[in-house]
């Protein structure tokens, strides 16, 4: 298949890392924060690239975008993090062309999750391109692109059971902390930060504990009592957060700050405490440790929860695959007839010319010259032969580019 049907100038990469291959450390170094895109946004419009969209979640920071050269969105990326050109070189990725376009369909539908099924990453995929949108950064292939890709993980979700029951990281979360603390509808629960895994873990909380001691302790303190009334939650202030720990059983961490927020200095324990982390980079320093009374779960060690739900959806990899496939054949198809339909159009202008040239000197010629007849021949075989060039050009194995320069040099298109 002639996958170079995205332009014809630049290549479609996807650029990135991900739990796969990156742990959270080296994550936390790569992953950026809203002023650092917007910041990435700016500088990429500054290089004169045309289009490009940015993901940064706990499990993968990436780029989709045009470019002449991966490397000017790997330098994007470089730039505005803290991770190094030999850090990215030790555990990322770049795909190309279809490649690239088969590993966002896969991050898109929740194959390439760090749970399998966890459709999470697809509002993400959305903000991103709304993002670059905005800053006119999107392209009409861009576009083409995500819409595709949301189709997808709408059938996916739909047609297949690769998300049948509630796993997702957030709710491994709970499953975590209902398996290891025993009565837990009778502990405190205390939620610092209101980060999206942590919104989604409390949601998962309130539904499947029927706890009512969760305590909800954000730094802006407007931003808790938005999602404390959504949930029924206490809300505290800030400054409390030494003591709420010291009553907690339970912390679940998801501030999203670049730097820990919680440290072995604020634990004054005088009971068990279990510290969830759910924050990328790791917002919980691991000094806690030293203190005897602590139990401290990352994000990582919660994604591998394997249980019968992952296994069940393991069997329908193949079916999601599928409908992938089928939606890039159909993306590459559109891509593939929008590049070559105004070497088409200008085709048939050109034959329309000698055909009109044609007529004038048979009209001249011919006594008994039938216009009507000889308009609709011409016109028919004009539409035959264009027809012809154009299923060449649909072909999977027509090198585009060098076909449409050699029709527009024997017909003289650019004359």
């Amino acid at each position: 298949m002639d996958t170079n049907t995205l332009g014809k100038y630049s290549t479609f990469y996807a650029v990135g890392l991900s739990y796969k291959k990156a742990d959270a450390e080296m994550r936390g170094k790569f992953s950026l924060d809203e002023n650092a895109k917007i910041n990435l946004l700016n500088q990429a419009r500054e290089e004169g690239i045309e289009s490009l969209l940015v993901t940064s979640t706990c499990n993968r920071t990436e780029i989709y975008g045009f470019a002449q050269h991966p490397f000017q969105l790997i330098k994007l990326l470089c730039e505005n993090s803290q991770g190094t050109v030999e850090d990215f070189q030790k555990v990322a990725y770049v795909h190309k062309n279809k490649e690239a376009l088969n590993h966002l369909f896969r991050v898109g539908t929740g194959l390439d999750s760090q749970i399998l099924g966890d459709f999470e990453i697809i509002s993400q995929i959305k903000q991103g391109f709304v993002e670059s949108k905005n800053m006119g950064l999107t392209n009409s292939y861009l576009e083409r692109i995500v819409n595709a890709v949301i189709q997808a993980s709408k059938k996916v979700k739909n047609e297949t059971e690769i998300s049948s029951g509630a796993t997702s990281v957030s709710f491994a979360s709970v499953q975590y902390i209902m398996n290891n603390v025993p009565d837990i509808g009778n502990k405190n629960i205390l939620l610092f930060g209101t980060g999206k895994i942590g919104r989604n873990t409390c949601e998962n909380l309130v539904k499947h504990t029927k706890n009512e001691h969760i305590v909800l302790i954000n730094r802006t303190k407007e931003k808790a009592e938005q999602i404390a009334g959504k949930f029924n939650l206490i809300v505290k202030d800030y400054a409390d957060l030494q003591l709420e720990i010291q009553k907690a059983d339970v912390l679940v961490v998801a501030t999203g700050a670049q730097k820990p927020t919680v440290d072995a200095e604020i634990l004054k324990l005088k009971k068990p405490l279990l510290i969830l982390d759910l924050s990328i980079p790791k917002n919980v320093n691991e000094d806690v440790k030293i203190n005897k009374e602590v139990t401290l779960v990352h994000l990582d060690d919660l994604s591998q929860v394997t249980d019968e739900t992952i296994e069940k959806r393991k069997e329908h990899i193949p079916a999601a695959e599928q409908i992938i496939e089928e939606l890039i054949t159909e993306f590459l198809n559109w891509s593939k007839t929008r590049r070559f339909a105004p070497t088409i159009h200008s085709l048939k202008e050109k034959l329309s010319t000698i055909k009109q040239s044609e007529l004038n000197y048979q009209r001249k010629k011919l006594d008994n010259f039938n216009e009507e007849q000889a308009e609709i021949i011409s016109n028919r075989i004009i539409q035959k032969i264009t027809t012809h060039f154009a299923n060449h050009l649909k072909d999977d194995n027509t090198m585009v580019d060098e076909s449409i320069e050699w029709i527009e040099k024997v017909f003289q298109l650019n004359n």
